[in-house]
């Protein structure tokens, strides 16, 4: 038997009257068994002795919304580094990147 299949929605994408960008140089995540938690904000240095991050905006994402942007992210990312050469972190940030598949704390 072979299946027919259906043909694809058509995707239209508006912005809603609320709708902004913004520019962000700090990212925080926060995970629970429901969802993922990503805020983000900026990162200022007023002084040697002090660092203030101002959170500007936060999105729960679904588990599953959370792996698509971690895959779709590191498309991209490879896409980028392709094109215009690897991305450097600076050595303090540089940490290892945890497996999607690795435990949730």
């Amino acid at each position: 038997m072979s299946q027919t299949q259906q043909p694809q929605p058509q995707i239209q994408m508006t912005k809603s009257p609320n709708y902004g960008e913004s520019y962000s140089n700090s990212v925080q995540v926060r995970v629970s068994v429901w969802d993922f938690f990503v805020a983000f904000g900026l990162v200022h240095q007023d002084s040697p002795e002090k660092v203030t991050i101002e959170a500007s905006h936060g999105v729960y994402l679904s588990p599953q919304q959370a792996k698509a942007l971690w895959n779709v992210l590191g498309q991209n990312i490879a896409q980028y580094e392709q094109t215009f050469g690897t991305i450097a972190l600076e050595p303090q940030a540089q940490q290892p990147l945890p497996s999607p598949h690795g435990p949730i704390h």
